[in-house]
């Protein structure tokens, strides 16, 4: 990078914080912004004591209702419908700094979906630690393959899973995939 200039840019995300009470409000939903560090310290903390299986189950569960949750209200305020909402949730997600996610494949009626991570926050944290570390985002691509199937009035619902973190000697990017669940096939 010696001699290149990057470029700095303020936030693509909608920001509006309330003046009296000091909520951060991104489209429809509040926010917190805290510092990279403070999240992934508090994270790895957890993991420590409950371990990275344990914690990818309770991740997994809450994931999947946030990322519900979060495409119910984005799509109704920005009348958003099937791979439209997907694609929003991954340019937010995108935009907030946990990566840069870059779906790759799409089979909504299918429940399948391929989703590319770049620039991991938590591969910047942990480094070259020869194991998938992303496994919050998990939970996020079934919950919200599941919401837009669900607006449609699909009766599939996925489960998802990282085949490849960048944190993983010889990748540079990691990898999800949703796939139907075997009981709703």
């Amino acid at each position: 990078m010696t001699g290149e200039t990057v470029a700095k840019v303020a936030p693509a995300l909608p920001i509006e914080v309330d003046s009296e009470t000091g909520v951060w409000t991104s489209d429809a939903l509040p926010m917190l912004y805290v510092p990279r560090h403070f999240f992934i310290n508090n994270h790895q903390a957890i993991e420590e004591e409950l371990g990275p299986e344990r914690y990818a189950e309770i991740l997994y569960k809450a994931g999947y209702k946030s990322a519900w949750h979060w495409c119910e209200k984005e799509a109704q305020l920005h009348g958003l419908e099937g791979v439209d909402v997907f694609e929003h949730y991954m340019k937010r997600l995108s935009q907030r700094g946990w990566g840069l996610f870059i779906t790759e494949e799409m089979d909504l009626e299918g429940g399948y979906c391929k989703v590319r991570l770049e620039h991991s926050a938590f591969v910047y944290h942990y480094g070259k630690v020869n194991r998938k570390i992303e496994y919050m985002f998990t939970g996020w691509f079934a919950g919200a393959m599941d919401q837009i199937l669900s607006s449609l009035g699909s009766p599939l619902r996925t489960e998802a899973e990282q085949i490849q973190s960048a944190a993983e000697d010889g990748h540079e990017v990691g990898y999800f995939i949703t796939r139907p669940l075997a009981q709703s096939v």
